[in-house]
């Protein structure tokens, strides 16, 4: 028993993992520079992700610096960040190129909390499919008289009790993350 308890808490623990990861793709009003990852550069004839042909870092809260490695990149760069989906407008300084992130809008900041209760949600469900999946298996295990009735339902209680954890867990996440999402 205390083996499926760890199991259950082991998938519990990386679900948690993955909506940390989740809500970091969300981009609040701040610049990380995480946000250029997936922009390509032409590189001599082949597409690169941009941290390949530059250095991509903080400027300042709201400005990402990408300094690129060899001077004719800056162009190329530049104009890949401006092409991308993300909306940004990048101005070259001599070699360093700044990426100012723009305010988000109410209208924005509303439709993103959207996303993130959507996320949390995921999470939830994840973490609720977990609990059944142990469940079952306990209900498996006093059909097969491996357990007594009465160490069942104190597991049952158990996990139910690690579930209720997890779930608050990923409800303080959400709650920051809309916090982080409201600043100004």
């Amino acid at each position: 028993m205390s083996e499926l308890k760890k199991t259950t808490e082991q998938k519990m623990l990386k679900s948690l993992e993955n909506l940390k990861t989740e809500l970091g793709k969300i981009r609040t009003g701040r610049a990380h520079t995480g946000i250029l990852d997936h922009v390509m550069v032409e590189y001599y004839g082949s597409m690169v992700p941009i941290n390949q042909v530059a250095n991509v870092t903080l400027v300042d809260a709201r400005t990402i610096g990408v300094q690129p490695w060899e001077k004719p990149m800056a162009a190329k760069i530049e104009k890949a960040i401006r092409e991308s989906d993300l909306g940004l407008n990048p101005a070259a300084q001599g070699e360093l190129i700044r990426v100012p992130m723009p305010p988000l809008t109410e209208e924005r900041r509303k439709e993103l909390i959207k996303v993130v209760k959507a996320e949390g949600e995921n999470g939830k469900v994840s973490i609720r499919n977990l609990r059944r999946d142990a469940n079952n298996a306990l209900k498996d295990a006093l059909k097969n008289k491996e357990i007594s009735e009465d160490d069942e339902r104190r597991s049952q209680d158990e996990i139910q009790k690690l579930t209720d954890r997890f779930v608050a867990d990923v409800d303080k996440q959400l709650a920051e993350k809309e916090k982080e999402l409201m600043q100004i």
